[in-house]
């Protein structure tokens, strides 16, 4: 969130979404003390109810949408993503970009459940077709795809 926050320009906003207040409560401080904070909204939800919490106007004009899955390190490893949330909030945010628009997605397997979610994310890359370009790098641990929307 700090990392958007801080290459926005003048009238940009960041939206963060987050399902453990512990997570809000840290970006919160790291963005006040940056002198951040003016231009982002936290939200406590999960990061499928993107679209229902992004502005009308905002649909097709978005220029990034980054996803970090599993868990919150030093947190809760009980509250992680799902597969099933996680294709609905991709699906959101594939809508909302605008041509040209990226979706950075980290994709963390290595804790209990991920097999599931990293299944069902490569499924969806599968089948963006031309809608998007995909571009991942993998390394022994997390895998970071990067997706640019093309039509």
């Amino acid at each position: 969130t700090l990392f958007l926050a801080s290459r926005l320009a003048p009238d940009g906003q960041v939206i963060g979404f987050d399902i453990q207040q512990a997570a809000l409560n840290a970006a919160n401080a790291r963005l006040i003390a940056a002198g951040l904070d003016a231009n982002v909204t936290l939200l406590s939800c999960g990061h499928e109810r993107l679209g229902e919490n992004l502005p009308p106007d905002w649909h097709g004009s978005v220029s990034a949408v980054m996803f970090n899955l599993g868990y919150l390190p030093g947190g809760d490893k009980r509250l992680i993503t799902h597969a099933d949330t996680t294709l609905a909030a991709l699906q959101q945010a594939l809508s909302v970009l605008r041509i040209g628009g990226l979706i950075s997605l980290m994709v963390y397997p290595g804790h209990p459940g991920a097999g599931t979610e990293v299944q069902a994310v490569l499924g969806w890359l599968a089948q963006i077709g031309r809608r998007g370009r995909v571009t991942h790098h993998s390394s022994p641990g997390p895998a970071l795809y990067l997706i640019e929307r093309l039509a």
